[in-house]
């Protein structure tokens, strides 16, 4: 067969196989075998730059990429790259090169929308550098060791080899050609067999060369030819040397370069090589500002805890991102883990942690026997938070109502955390003890861990439901894909049928095959909020200020409740160092953060008055008297912050 009829039968054939499959997919389809695109796929498509699915929006490498992002993961290859792709483009069209044309297209077009797929871009942006390097190379060395007669070029190699002439006839096609009448112009037959007032191109040649006929044709050829030689090999030799030239500009502004490319990736190759959840930090000094390289290895040692003195079937309750490690490391069982298809699931533990403590605690004693938070700032679980409520809001619709995107859930333009979240399971556990007046229900949690440097908690769920864990231990309660298969999913106790009463499945975009009750206004409610967050920004602020004005004062039995707890935390060494360097602004901030930092009480009895008397600070004496911390309470030793005041 012919191209045009191996082509026609290709289309034929896969044409007529393409309709057998649409129509049987399209049977199917309506039997519902086809679950819904993904929210991760979904994304690579659409227009904007989230899903509609807050699970999904709150993971950061599922954000588009920026300019940045492939300076940061590819440095200088990022650049060179490009002309590397446009030199194999313009090098000739082959398998090879469409190829790698649209590999390039297509990873760089998918890591455009989500930047964890910027790996996938590092083979094509590696090929493409190399080539362009390498042609770069050759044609250098060409112009130190000559012409290139004998290398091929970049066109032939794409091109699968062969000479840039064009190639020789055949032996048979010489022969013939040698053998013809017509092959020689001296030979009577070829002069006429041109007819009259036609001119064959061995005539013409003929012609030409008796009309150029003159005098010099006497001269020797060997003298004509030298002049051109020796120009000839002039301009080779002048343009080597530019070449050369070119070449050498080009090194020395690519060797720092080079120099730091190779830098970046050995010490890239190493912090990779190192286990992620043990770091090197840096601790200052508030007093001297002097700083100490630590080694960071709280998170192992707050698994290792959980594995040593936690019981086999003890249950964490921790954050989705946490659940492998607590797995692997810990060897416990997680609530959740980075397999996050359930979103409702992941929606409940959500709901767990920023609700109340009340609340949370409900729901937690059926699921948990620990519960476990990243602390110490940067990436917490507080920075988290306002995501884990997001998630939670959109399976359960009353815990941001009118605001899908949850914007009343967060820290302030000040600094310090809303009402929703101040009051949440999640704030009260975290800042246990170290945030003035805030402190867990001892009925409820008990503090069983914190590991050296505060990055991690962990606390003991207090009141754990016995039925609810005997329920779920049950094998009869577990649904199995066939009876006496190990693989079956668990079910929630009964003691969370009232909280999962309220639960409503969240529908993506893509569920084309759900059914039941429209759920467009909430999405279109979501987008319209993370299109315009300025918008839900000024209503969260205006709720905020409402809510300030309502904030409730600290009542006497508040006062003599936190006057009751002695002991040294990181909130009075932080009150005992504003106090001590005489930080009014700061001590301001703290009152402002936590009114009832001025009562709390060192384990010496001391208190924020003790150390402003001592120091002899008049205006901090004064903020803390209109703030009503009183001067008449005593230390360990009887004593009042009057008896040791330096105040003049």
């Amino acid at each position: 067969l012919d191209w045009k009829a191996t082509w026609k039968l290709r289309v034929i054939v896969f044409g007529a196989a393409g309709l057998v499959a649409a129509a049987f997919c399209g049977i199917l389809l309506q039997q519902g075998y086809f679950g819904p695109i993904s929210s991760r796929v979904r994304g690579l498509f659409v227009k904007h730059t989230k899903t509609g699915n807050p699970l999904v929006d709150s993971v950061a490498e599922h954000q588009p990429a920026r300019p940045e992002s492939y300076m940061q993961y590819l440095d200088i290859v990022s650049f060179i790259a490009p002309y590397g792709l446009a030199l194999v483009c313009l090098c000739g069209w082959n398998d090879g090169s469409s190829f790698l044309a649209i590999y390039a297209a297509a990873t760089y077009y998918f890591s455009a929308k989500m930047v964890r797929l910027i790996l996938l871009t590092a083979p094509i942006a590696s090929v493409t550098s190399g080539i362009l390097i390498g042609c770069f190379m050759t044609w250098t060395m060409n112009a130190v060791l000559g012409g290139n007669e004998e290398r091929p070029s970049l066109l032939v190699l794409l091109n699968g080899g062969g000479s840039d002439e064009e190639p020789a006839a055949s032996e048979n096609n010489d022969d013939d050609a040698a053998s013809s009448p017509a092959s020689s112009d001296s030979t009577p037959k070829a002069k006429n067999s041109l007819k009259p007032g036609k001119k064959g191109p061995k005539a013409s040649n003929s012609k030409n060369k008796f009309e150029n006929k003159t005098d010099e044709d006497d001269t020797d050829p060997a003298t004509l030819k030298k002049p051109d030689e020796r120009t000839t090999k002039a301009v080779s030799i002048s343009l080597r040397i530019v070449r050369l030239l070119i070449a050498g500009a080009v090194v020395m502004w690519a060797r720092p370069h080079a120099e730091s490319f190779y830098k970046k990736c050995s010490d890239l190759a190493v912090a990779l090589s190192h286990p992620t959840i043990i770091q090197k930090a840096r601790t200052r000094n508030r007093q001297d500002g002097s700083s100490q390289e630590v080694m960071l290895d709280d998170y192992r040692q707050a698994y290792w805890w959980l594995r040593d003195n936690t019981p086999e079937d003890a249950r964490v309750m921790a954050w989705w991102d946490y659940g492998y490690q607590i797995a692997g490391i810990a060897n416990r069982t997680t609530i959740a883990d980075g397999n996050t298809w359930n979103h409702e699931h992941i929606a409940l533990l959500g709901r767990a942690l920023t609700s109340s403590e009340k609340e949370g605690h409900r729901i937690a004693r059926h699921m948990a026997d620990y519960v476990l938070l990243w602390t110490g700032g940067g990436g917490d679980d507080l920075a988290k938070s306002p995501h884990m409520r997001r998630i939670a809001n959109s399976v359960f619709r009353h815990l941001c109502p009118g605001d899908p995107t949850c914007r009343s859930f967060g820290m302030t333009r000040e600094g310090q955390p809303s009402r929703s979240m101040r009051g949440s399971l999640l704030y009260t556990l975290h800042s246990h003890k170290l945030v003035p007046d805030v402190q867990a229900d001892p009925n409820r949690f008990r503090l069983v861990f914190e590991s050296k440097y505060g990055k991690v908690r962990v606390f003991k769920v207090l009141s754990v439901s016995k039925e609810s864990r005997a329920w779920v231990n049950d094998p009869a309660n577990r649904v199995c894909d066939s009876p006496g298969s190990w693989f079956c999913r668990g079910q929630y106790p009964p003691g969370l049928n009232k909280v999962l009463q309220q639960k409503k499945d969240f529908k993506q975009l893509e569920d084309f095959n759900a059914g039941g009750e429209d759920d467009s206004e909430y999405q279109r409610r979501y987008m319209e909020n993370l299109n315009n967050p300025e918008r839900a920004r000024q209503a969260v602020r205006e709720e905020n200020r409402a809510q300030s004005g309502q904030m409730r004062p600290l009542t006497p039995e508040d006062i003599k409740q936190i006057n009751s707890r002695w002991e040294d935390t990181p909130a009075t060494t932080e009150l005992w160092q504003v106090i001590n360097a005489g930080d009014t602004a700061g001590l301001r901030e703290v009152l402002k953060r936590a009114p009832g930092a001025g009562h709390v009480r060192s384990k010496d009895g001391r208190g924020p008055m003790f150390w402003a008397h001592e120091n002899g600070h008049r205006k901090i004496v004064d903020m803390l008297k209109r703030a009503g911390v009183s001067e008449t309470v005593k230390d360990e030793l009887g004593l009042t912050p009057l008896d040791i005041t330096r105040v003049a």
